[in-house]
């Protein structure tokens, strides 16, 4: 049985709704976001960098979203969600579910650890601020044509991508000037596993 430590509207959204998408069956396990309790030695033990969320699957532990992601899919997917491997649709698979996450959201955590910061880093935000809209751009130009971000239709890059472009509209980073990526965003919303896993 696959198992997700899960707190609410962190990354952990992103492995439960493909298990949906997927209707696999798995079970959740909440987890305490306290700094406290994701330092502690039962924490780490689970999770060794302290991040969440954390699988486990029978030997297989893990606590990186992008890669639960895969891993479901390498295990239970059944070619569902994801181009044939060695495709030039693949390709694109790829670089859409590691954009996400590793080009998209990256700077906002250094946002954060700027308003934190004692001197003035008011460039330094702005600077980031600018690399979240290039970004934003790049997806409002990959879904110029398209609902979704492969011709195949909806894949598990667009679960990389969803909860990606739901963190920035939480904090208010997307702008009414990328009205495809809205769009985008709204459809994805209308899926129920979507749905469910943004509220669990």
């Amino acid at each position: 049985m696959t198992t997700i430590y899960h707190v609410p509207r962190t990354r952990s959204v992103r492995p439960i709704w493909l298990c949906l998408e997927l209707d696999m069956p798995f079970d959740i396990v909440s987890v305490d976001f306290s700094p406290d309790y994701r330092n502690s030695p039962e924490w780490r033990a689970i999770s060794p960098a302290g991040k969440i969320p954390v699988l486990k699957d029978g030997d297989v532990t893990m606590f990186e979203s992008g890669a639960m992601v895969e891993f479901i899919l390498d295990r239970y997917g059944e070619g569902r969600l994801r181009p044939k491997q060695g495709t030039a649709e693949h390709a694109a698979y790829l670089q859409w579910s590691w954009f996400a996450e590793a080009t998209l959201v990256r700077p906002l955590g250094l946002v954060r650890l700027m308003k934190t910061a004692a001197d003035n880093t008011s460039s330094v935000i702005e600077d980031t601020r600018q690399k979240v809209r290039t970004a934003l751009q790049a997806v409002e130009t990959g879904l110029a044509n398209s609902e979704f971000l492969l011709p195949m239709g909806f894949s598990a890059a667009d679960i990389m991508m969803g909860y990606s472009l739901e963190l920035l509209l939480q904090l208010n980073l997307l702008a009414d000037s990328f009205p495809n990526v809205r769009a985008y965003l709204t459809r994805l919303k209308t899926r129920n596993a979507c749905k469910t896993a943004l509220h669990t």
